[in-house]
C-alpha cells in the first residue's frame, strides 16, 4: 500500500513542483524583455528575482511550519492560487516597483507552497532507506523545469509578446491548481525511526549514534551541523545565481541569437533531470558529502568555460558551458535535503529545513542582484563567474565538514 500510494505522491511531487518552477524561471527570459522595453540597468532588472530569491527563503520557515501543521494538499491550492494572480497581474507591469511586488513577492510566496519545502517532509516519511532518491526525483523537476522554461518562454514572447505571455502562464496555472491538490492528502503516517545516514557507516570507533527522531528547532540550531547546512545552502545560491539568471542576457550579449542561446541553456538544463537523480541516489550509497562534491566540481567546470566565451565562433563553449552547469544544477540539492533529514529527523523537520532554507534565499538573491551590479560597473560578467567559483569551493568545505553526526547538547 505505501509503494503504490508513495509512487502516486512522488509523481505528483515531480509535476507540482515543476510546473510552479518552470513559470518561475521563465523570469530569466523575461528579463532580455524589460531590459529591450524598459530600458532599466542590470542591477534594476535583477531586483525582482533578488526580491523574490529573499522572499523565498525567508518564507520558507513559514511554509515548512504550515506543511507540518496543514498538509501539502491545503498549500498547493493556496499556492496555485497565487502564483496565478500573480502571473496575470504581470501582464499589465509598467513599472519595476510592481515586478518587484507581483514576482518578486506575490507570485514567490505562491510557488514557494508548491516547492520541495512542503514535499520533503512527507517524503522523508514514505521512504526511509532510500530517501536521497526520493528526493532527488523531486529536485530533478527544477533542472526540468529550466530546460522546457527557457526555449518555451522564448517562443511565448516571440510570437505573441511577453504581456500575453504571461496571461497564457496565469491560464495554465489557473486550470492545473485544482487536479494537482487532489493528488495529496491530509492524513500521511507519522515519521518513522531514520537510518544512519552512508556517511556515517564504516567511520570506525569514535563514531557518535544516529540522529534521533523528533529534533527540535532550538535543539538544532545549538549544534553547528546546523549552522554548516545554512553555509552550504547559502554558498550554494550564490555560486548558481552569479551565473543562471543572467546566462541568457550573458549569450546574447556574446553575440548569439536569443532562440539559439535559449535553446542551448534548455538543453543544457535538461541534463540536471538526470545529473540530480543520479547524484542524490549515488548519496544512498557512497555518501552525502562525496555526492555533494562531485556535483560542486562540474558546476565549477561548466562555469569556468563561460569565462572564455567571447563571441559566437565560441558556440562550442556555449555547449559545454550549458551542460555541464546544467548537468548538477540543483544537483547538490538531493544531498543536501536528505542530509538535513538524516541529521534533524522528526515531526519538525519542515521546521527546521525551512529556517536553513532561508541560506538559499540570501544567497540567490545575493547572486542574482550581485551579478547584474557586477556587469553594470564593470561591463563584464567576469567578476560574477568568477564569485560563484569561489562560493562553490565555500560549499565544499562546509558540507565535508558534516561528516558525523551531530550530539544533542545535554543542559
Amino acid at each position: 500500500m505505501t509503494s503504490g500510494r508513495g509512487g502516486l505522491l512522488l509523481g505528483g511531487a515531480f509535476v507540482t513542483f515543476a510546473i510552479s518552477a518552470a513559470l518561475m524561471h521563465s523570469y530569466a527570459v523575461f528579463l532580455v524583455a524589460f531590459l529591450e522595453e524598459f530600458g532599466w540597468s542590470r542591477a534594476e532588472t535583477s531586483l525582482a528575482f533578488s526580491v523574490s530569491a529573499f522572499v523565498s527563503g525567508a518564507s520558507a520557515p513559514f511554509v515548512g511550519a504550515l506543511v507540518d501543521r496543514l498538509g501539502p494538499r491545503r498549500l498547493v491550492l493556496l499556492g496555485g492560487g497565487v502564483l496565478a494572480v500573480g502571473l496575470l497581474g504581470s501582464a499589465y507591469v509598467v513599472a519595476l516597483w510592481q515586478l518587484v511586488v507581483l514576482y518578486g513577492i506575490l507570485m514567490t510566496l505562491g510557488a514557494n507552497c508548491l516547492g520541495l519545502v512542503v514535499f520533503v517532509p512527507m517524503l522523508s516519511r514514505r521512504f526511509v532507506s532510500n530517501r536521497g532518491m526520493a528526493i532527488s526525483i523531486v529536485q530533478s523537476a527544477n533542472g526540468f523545469a529550466r530546460a522546457v522554461s527557457a526555449p518555451l518562454a522564448q517562443i511565448l514572447i516571440s510570437t505573441i509578446g511577453w504581456r500575453h505571455a504571461y496571461l497564457a502562464q496565469a491560464a495554465l496555472m489557473g486550470v492545473l491548481v485544482w487536479p494537482l491538490a487532489a493528488l495529496f492528502r491530509r492524513d500521511e503516517p507519522p515519521a518513522p525511526v531514520a537510518p544512519p545516514s552512508p556517511s556515517f557507516r564504516g567511520e570506525g570507533v569514535g563514531v557518535g549514534p544516529p540522529a534521533r527522531r523528533d529534533w527540535t528547532l532550538a535543539e538544532a540550531i545549538a549544534t553547528s551541523h546546523f549552522w554548516l547546512l545554512f553555509t552550504v545552502y547559502l554558498c550554494t545560491g550564490l555560486g548558481s545565481f552569479f551565473v543562471s539568471l543572467h546566462q541568457l542576457a550573458f549569450a546574447v550579449d556574446a553575440g548569439f541569437d536569443k532562440l539559439y542561446a535559449a535553446s542551448v541553456l534548455g538543453l543544457g538544463a535538461l541534463l540536471s533531470v538526470g545529473g540530480t537523480i543520479v547524484t542524490g541516489t549515488l548519496s544512498d550509497y557512497i555518501g552525502r558529502e562525496v555526492s555533494a562534491v562531485l556535483a560542486y566540481a562540474v558546476s565549477i567546470v561548466g562555469v569556468i568555460c563561460a569565462l572564455f566565451i567571447t563571441g559566437p565562433g565560441d558556440a562550442w563553449l556555449l555547449w559545454i558551458h550549458a551542460c555541464f552547469f546544467g548537468l548538477t544544477w540543483g544537483a547538490r540539492g538531493p544531498a543536501i535535503t536528505a542530509k538535513t533529514a538524516d541529521l534533524f529527523p522528526g515531526r519538525n523537520l519542515g521546521t527546521i529545513l525551512g529556517v536553513i532554507t532561508v541560506g538559499t534565499g540570501i544567497g540567490s538573491a545575493v547572486g542574482a542582484w550581485g551579478a547584474g551590479w557586477i556587469f553594470d560597473v564593470s561591463g563584464s560578467y567576469r567578476l560574477a563567474f568568477l564569485a560563484s567559483i569561489a562560493s562553490y569551493l565555500v560549499g565544499c568545505v562546509a558540507f565535508w565538514g558534516l561528516r558525523r553526526p551531530p550530539m544533542r547538547q545535554v543542559v
